[in-house]
């Protein structure tokens, strides 16, 4: 019975306790709202920045992610000219990879699947008076599956259609919009130079490089932001293999057989390993540093490692304003026991002891920082929401952002209420009834 007793009486002044310090806020609502606004805006912040930077990340490791983790990208590169090439103009430069460097890929690399070569020519496309300059990709039929690049309408070209190097062509999706805004291009004909070529398919392209279709990085075979995919034979046999760009009256040549090869390993634990073994390859077999090789598993990680650091420090200087507004808390309740010297003198002298000032303080100032940690994330949670919809970027809110914002606002209720309520409880009755 005693125990009981203890517990109830307990409880009541711990429920008296906190009534006051509502009633203490309550009182002061302009004072109490400020003070909580540091809080509110700190949690806010924590969660927003963090959600940007999930966002921006994701974004960047699903773009790396489509590239394959299982595969390896080869790209030509042209090297730098010599001093005194570029007066040269009726040169022929060579570089890049190969088939021969595919040969041996196949024949010296064990591991190795799938190999997709691909070649690319910026041209113009014409549907009727409709131009648009962008890029002729010629590749193999399972291009779409080494790509993760889903056909959306129509069909990708078959192995008999490329063995008979027949003038078919899948558009890209912003290809397909530009040529045939208002009709279904499946069926109808787009004509590049002399040549016509039958659209049989539109396909989400992912394994476009820069978007905005530099040339530079075109003549690399890096992507253009509008591709027609044609077979690698009706590329090599209607263009050839020497590429002429005529640019303010002067003309530049280069031979390139190939512009990519995405080469499949089977077990991703090979991965850089093959990447290691076929640049050993290709350094024996080209006298000039030409080519490129891009290992998106390698990228993969580096982007995850990034992102951590990113988040980390996003956090971090999100965190600080949380610690502004703790030092508020601190400076609004020292204030506070300065203004309530007297009131803590009375109930001192009316039997309170030393626990139960120093637990009014704490409930007060625990009260604030979990008030505004509710308001801040309810506050960061909808933010990001905005952000996605009208700034078009992506944005994630993890589930441990909100409770761990949350969590650090209530500990800096509590680490920032101390000294104030021990300032408090430490006070001597009698001169504190003397305060005026």
């Amino acid at each position: 019975m005693d125990f009981w007793r203890i517990y109830y009486m307990e409880m009541f002044r711990l429920k008296r306790t906190v009534q006051m310090g509502v009633k203490s806020l309550w009182n002061h609502r302009l004072r109490s709202l400020l003070t909580v606004l540091g809080i509110i805006f700190g949690v806010c912040s924590v969660i927003a920045m963090l959600a940007i930077g999930e966002g921006a990340s994701f974004e960047a490791q699903e773009q790396i992610r489509q590239l394959g983790a299982n595969n390896i990208i080869v790209r030509s590169v042209q090297p730098p000219q010599e001093q005194g090439a570029s007066d040269q103009t009726s040169a022929v430069v060579e570089y890049g990879i190969t088939y021969a460097d595919i040969r041996r890929f196949r024949e010296t690399i064990p591991g190795v699947s799938v190999i997709v070569p691909g070649r690319n020519i910026r041209t113009d496309m014409w549907n009727r008076d409709r131009r648009i300059v962008g890029e002729i990709s010629g590749t193999v039929p399972w291009y779409p599956e080494m790509t993760n690049s889903p056909v959306v309408s129509g069909r990708f070209f078959t192995e008999e259609e490329m063995r008979q190097s027949l003038n078919v062509g899948v558009l890209d999706r912003a290809l397909a919009a530009r040529l045939f805004p208002l009709d279904n291009p499946i069926g109808r004909s787009v004509r590049v130079a002399r040549q016509y070529y039958r659209v049989i398919g539109v396909i989400d392209d992912r394994n476009q490089g820069n978007p905005e279709g530099d040339s530079d990085q075109v003549s690399s075979g890096r992507g253009s932001q509008y591709r027609m995919l044609i077979p690698l034979t009706a590329a090599r046999n209607r263009f050839g293999e020497t590429i002429v760009e005529q640019q303010a009256g002067t003309r530049s040549m280069e031979r390139v057989e190939l512009h990519e090869a995405i080469v499949q390993v089977h077990e991703q634990d090979l991965v850089v390993h093959t990447a290691a073994v076929m640049e050993d390859l290709l350094d024996r077999h080209h006298r000039q540093n030409d080519y490129e090789i891009i290992v998106p598993l390698q990228l993969l990680r580096q982007a995850e490692q990034t992102q951590r650091i990113f988040s980390i420090v996003l956090g971090s200087i999100a965190a600080i304003s949380l610690i502004v507004g703790g030092i508020g808390i601190m400076n609004i309740m020292l204030a506070s026991v300065t203004e309530r010297t007297r009131e803590i003198g009375v109930r001192r002298a009316l039997g309170a002891k030393q626990r139960d000032i120093i637990t009014q303080f704490l409930v007060e100032t625990v009260l604030l920082s979990a008030t505004g940690g509710i308001l801040g994330v309810i506050l960061g949670v909808t933010i990001p929401f905005f952000i996605s919809r009208f700034a078009d970027m992506a944005t994630i809110v993890t589930f441990w952002a909100p409770m761990l914002a949350f969590t650090i606002s209530a500990l800096i209720g509590v680490v920032f209420g101390i000294y104030p309520a021990i300032r408090a409880a430490n006070m001597d009755p009698v001169e504190a009834l003397r305060h005026e």
